[in-house]
């Protein structure tokens, strides 16, 4: 499991004085960064050699983010698949989860514009940050 910290800034809080909602997919992408080091160690975005493709993504809001406290984003693995893996997010704030969300990510080759199986040595490194179910309750 990966954890990012991040400190809101005054241009994302909305008209209701919380952290606009919006918001919330940049702060996931951003914990993922650890996870695509995995697949280029770089973060080259060239298209011979970026090999993912998000297919999925969803959020569930289960309390407000405020301005003022540090946001801890936790990001695991919930499941691997063949072609594709499952990326888990939490959203903390003082000790309270505000947010979840799910991207479905997708082995691709961008080149042939197909999907492409995870190779074994990336599946393994995957692996390591694979939360259990029972964990994720």
């Amino acid at each position: 499991m990966f954890s990012t910290k991040v400190s809101p800034r005054f241009g994302n809080v909305d008209g209701l004085g919380h952290i606009n909602n919006v918001v919330l997919a940049e702060w996931f992408e951003l914990g993922r960064n650890p996870l695509f080091r995995i697949f280029s160690p770089s973060l080259s975005l060239c298209r011979e050699d970026w090999p993912l493709i998000m297919a999925h993504a969803e959020y569930d809001f289960t309390d407000q983010i405020f301005f003022a406290f540090e946001v801890e984003i936790l990001t695991f693995i919930e499941r691997i698949g063949t072609k594709s893996f499952t990326i888990g997010h939490e959203a903390w704030q003082e000790g309270r989860l505000c947010a979840t969300g799910k991207a479905v990510i997708v082995h691709y080759d961008f080149v042939r514009g197909q999907t492409t199986p995870i190779p074994e040595d990336k599946r393994l490194l995957l692996e390591e940050h694979l939360r259990a179910p029972q964990e994720l309750a």
